[in-house]
C-alpha cells in the first residue's frame, strides 16, 4: 500500500511515472511497468533517411495503471494498440509518449503495446541514431540512445530481450545485436539495457565464425576498414577466451563487432557486438569493449553514478591483457602512473561524480584504484571477486556500494577507508591507501 493512502486509493488506477528516477537523468525511462521483450520491425531508406517502424512491446504492469509512458524522440507516432485495442496517445516534453489504454491495466497484468511510427531519426547530443557521409547509418551512444529510433523504456534498469527485423534497399545490409536468424532478422535473447541495442546499415563486408563453445561470431566491416583493423578483429576468440579466464564464462549469446570508418569520438560496448570508431580498430579497444560484456552489459549499472562498475573494470582489463600477453609489470606501471598523475586526475571521483562527469576519471584513475585494491586484498580474493561478481548479478543491475560490500565479504577486510579514499574521494589517497602492499 502507498504511504498516506487508504486501501481504496492505493488500488485506484494511476498514471505511470514519466521517469525512472535516476539521480542524474531522472526523466529518462519510465515507471509503472517492466518490459520483457521488444519486437521491432523497421524499414529504412538511406537515400531519404526515412525510417518506418512497427514496434510490439511485451511488458508487465507493476502498478494499477490508467496510463503509462514510453520514450521516443522526434519521430511521428501513427497508431497505438494495447492488448489489440486502440489506445489514446499524446506527446509531452522532449521524448514522452503518453499512452492511455481503453481499459486500465491491473498490477501484475501482462500486456502488449503495438506502435506504428515513422520519421527521420536524429541523435540526442551526439548519441543514438547517426549518419555517415557515405549514406550509412548506425546507432551508438549513452545514456540516451534507443529512444532516437524506437519507442522504449530508455533506462538501464529495465533490461529486456530484443528482436529486430530490418528491411533496406538492395546493396545495403543491416547488422544488429544477437544471433542472425536469417538475412535482416536478429534475435538478442540476453536481456539488454536499452542503450546497448543497435542497428548499423552499410555496405558491409561480413565475416562469420564461432567461438570454441559454439557461440556465433559475426563481424561487419565498413568499406575502407584497414587490414590492420581486420587483423586485430580476427583475434576476438583469443580476447574472449582470455577475458573468460578472468571473469567467468562468456555471458552473451553472440559475439563479434561492427567496425566503422567514421571517426566518431568513441567506441561502445553494444551488447555482443561492439561498435568501433574508425579511429579505434586496435587490440586494446577490442579488449576494453568485450570486457564490458561482463562488466556493464551482463551486469548493468543501477544508476549512472555507478559507471565505474563499467569503465573502471573494462579499463583494467586492458592492464590484465598487457600483463598476460605482453609481460608488463603492473606494479611498475602503477607506480609510474601515480607519480605522473596530474592534480585533475585525483580530483575526479569514481562514484557519484555528478551528471556530465561520468566519463572522465574512470578511464585513468579507475584502473589505478583496481590495481591498488588487488594488492590490498591479495591475489586469491581479487581473482575470486573478478570472476564471481558477474555471475552474482548476471542479466541484472548493481551499484558500486553493492560491489564494495561484496569485496569486504570475499576478502574478510574492512575496506571503508580504502573505498572512501579511492572511489568516493576527490583528492590523492593517503599513502596508506596509495602504496602497494
Amino acid at each position: 500500500m502507498l504511504a498516506g493512502c487508504t486501501a481504496g486509493e492505493a488500488s485506484r488506477p494511476m498514471a505511470g511515472s514519466d521517469g525512472a528516477g535516476d539521480a542524474y537523468y531522472p526523466q529518462d525511462g519510465n515507471g509503472g511497468y517492466d518490459v520483457a521483450d521488444y519486437r521491432l520491425a523497421i524499414g529504412y531508406d538511406p537515400a531519404t533517411r526515412v525510417l518506418n517502424g512497427q514496434q510490439t512491446i511485451t511488458a508487465q504492469a507493476l502498478e494499477n495503471l490508467r496510463s503509462f509512458n514510453l520514450d521516443l524522440s522526434g519521430l511521428t507516432v501513427d497508431s497505438v494498440l494495447v492488448n489489440g485495442a486502440p489506445a489514446q496517445f499524446t506527446r509531452t516534453g522532449a521524448h514522452e509518449l503518453v499512452i492511455t489504454p481503453a481499459g486500465s491495466l491491473g498490477s501484475g497484468q501482462r500486456f502488449t503495446t503495438e506502435i506504428g511510427y515513422h520519421g527521420t531519426p536524429q541523435p540526442i547530443d551526439g548519441n543514438g541514431w547517426q549518419y555517415t557521409d557515405s549514406g550509412a547509418a548506425f546507432v551508438e551512444g549513452e545514456p540516451q540512445s534507443a529512444s532516437t529510433w524506437y519507442p522504449v523504456n530508455d533506462t538501464p534498469r529495465d533490461k529486456a530481450t530484443f528482436h529486430l527485423t530490418v528491411t533496406v534497399p538492395p546493396g545495403w545490409t543491416a547488422v544488429s545485436n544477437g544471433r542472425e536468424v536469417s538475412p535482416g532478422v536478429w534475435a538478442e535473447d540476453t536481456p539488454a539495457a536499452t542503450y546497448l541495442t543497435t542497428v548499423a546499415i552499410d555496405r558491409w563486408d561480413i565475416q562469420r565464425g564461432r567461438l570454441a563453445d559454439g557461440t556465433p561470431v559475426l563481424t561487419a566491416f565498413a568499406p575502407g576498414v584497414p587490414e590492420s583493423t581486420k587483423a586485430a578483429a580476427a583475434r576476438l576468440p583469443e580476447v574472449i577466451d582470455f577475458l573468460a579466464s578472468k571473469f567467468g564464462p562468456y555471458p552473451v549469446d553472440a559475439a563479434g563487432g561492427i567496425f566503422l570508418t567514421a571517426p566518431i569520438d568513441f567506441s561502445l560496448e553494444t551488447l555482443g557486438r561492439p561498435i568501433y570508431s574508425g579511429k579505434a580498430g586496435d587490440i586494446e579497444t577490442i579488449v576494453h569493449e568485450n570486457a564490458h560484456q561482463w562488466y556493464g552489459d551482463s551486469v548493468s549499472v543501477a544508476g549512472w553514478k555507478d559507471i565505474c562498475l563499467n569503465e573502471c573494470f573494462a579499463s583494467y582489463a586492458q592492464w590484465l591483457w598487457a600483463e598476460a600477453k605482453e609481460g608488463q609489470n603492473l606494479d611498475d606501471r602503477y607506480r609510474r602512473e601515480v607519480a605522473a598523475a596530474p592534480a585533475r586526475l585525483w580530483a575526479g571521483k569514481l562514484y557519484d561524480m555528478g551528471p556530465g562527469q561520468e566519463f572522465t576519471a574512470v578511464y585513468r584513475k579507475g584502473p589505478l584504484a583496481l590495481h591498488a585494491l588487488r594488492r590490498r586484498i591479495g591475489e586469491p580474493a581479487f581473482e575470486q571477486v573478478l570472476r564471481t561478481w558477474p555471475s552474482q548479478h548476471r542479466d541484472g543491475n548493481a551499484s558500486l556500494p553493492d560491489f564494495e560490500r561484496y569485496v569486504e565479504q570475499v576478502s574478510g577486510q574492512d575496506l571503508r577507508g580504502f573505498f572512501d579514499a579511492w572511489f568516493n574521494g576527490d583528492t590523492k589517497p593517503a599513502p596508506q591507501y596509495l602504496e602497494l602492499g
